[in-house]
């Protein structure tokens, strides 16, 4: 894969952000910051890409032209997708921009629709079955770490549905812990939750599928993974660190009876974080163990359930 295609690939997922046209100054700044941190990090030149974006000096008809290869764009595809779908179901305006982005990029529109509809059931998936058990701290504790290590391991895949299946797996754990201290929660409160705390979603999503596809993991393009594990270790740490600290952060919320404003929520994330990070590193050999026995296709089926 050529920078060139990497960068078009890129710009497509970044129109497909503001795609619905009524993005929050929130998630606007968002997406900027991810633009500049993988900048920082040496990826991509995505800050050029975000202003061209956001000047339409990139069209999808431009972009669509330089993905020669019928795997390159379908990828884009799927990552337009799931950019649109990381926030909540898609809309009419993002729905209109899939359509003409399938269009440009010479899909079959019955594959763009199964695709489309695999995507949908992931990200529409209920929260849970509901229970009024109630765990204890340690099972708490361990809900969360296991959750910390699927995500991760969910980063080790060559897949871009297993990071689609990302958010919708740290909402099952905000629910389920708030569940467990008595409150009910829908899908509303729980993306609302997880933004306050400074977890984007959409952001979140495109910061994880850029540093897999620059580093070449999301799928095999002619036969061969590309890229390296670096970035892969790299995107798997992201993953843990971020399920690990939103669950932690969901236990002292929900246990404290949701007295944390929005600015204490954003900080006491921030430090959970940073603290996830050494965490991570104690859990690395569970975490690609996870990965060599984890079927997608099973878990798939079990967030559809």
């Amino acid at each position: 894969m050529t920078r060139d295609e990497q960068q078009a690939i890129l710009a497509i997922a970044l129109m497909a952000a503001f795609a619905d046209g009524d993005k929050h100054d929130r998630e606007r700044e968002e997406v900027r910051a991810v633009a500049d941190a993988l900048a920082a990090a040496g990826e991509v030149n995505l800050p050029s890409l975000y202003r061209q974006v956001l000047t339409k000096a990139v069209t999808i008809e431009s972009e669509a032209a330089k993905l020669g290869s019928q795997e390159l764009r379908q990828l884009a595809y799927e990552m337009a997708l799931g950019v649109c779908d990381a926030d909540g179901a898609r809309d009419d305006t993002e729905r209109g921009f899939l359509e003409q982005l399938q269009r440009e990029l010479g899909l079959d529109p019955a594959d763009a629709t199964i695709l489309a509809e695999q995507i949908d059931a992931v990200v529409e998936a209920p929260l849970d079955r509901p229970s009024q058990s109630t765990l204890s701290e340690a099972e708490l504790d361990r809900t969360v770490l296991n959750a910390a290590i699927l995500n991760g391991a969910l980063e080790l895949l060559p897949d871009s549905l297993a990071t689609m299946a990302i958010i919708p797996l740290q909402m099952r754990l905000v629910y389920r812990i708030g569940q467990s201290y008595g409150y009910e929660l829908d899908q509303a409160h729980v993306r609302e939750f997880i933004a306050v705390a400074g977890v984007g979603l959409t952001g979140q999503y495109l910061e994880q599928a850029a540093v897999r596809l620059v580093g070449g993991l999301l799928r095999k393009v002619g036969g061969r993974m590309l890229g390296g594990a670096g970035r892969q270790a790299a995107s798997s740490a992201m993953s843990f660190a971020t399920t690990w600290a939103l669950g932690q952060l969901a236990r002292r919320y929900y246990a404290g009876g949701r007295s944390l404003d929005a600015a204490m929520l954003k900080q006491t994330f921030a430090g959970l974080l940073d603290e996830a990070k050494a965490v991570q590193q104690q859990y690395l050999p569970q975490i690609q163990q996870r990965a060599n026995t984890l079927d997608l296709n099973q878990l798939m089926q079990s967030l559809r359930a």
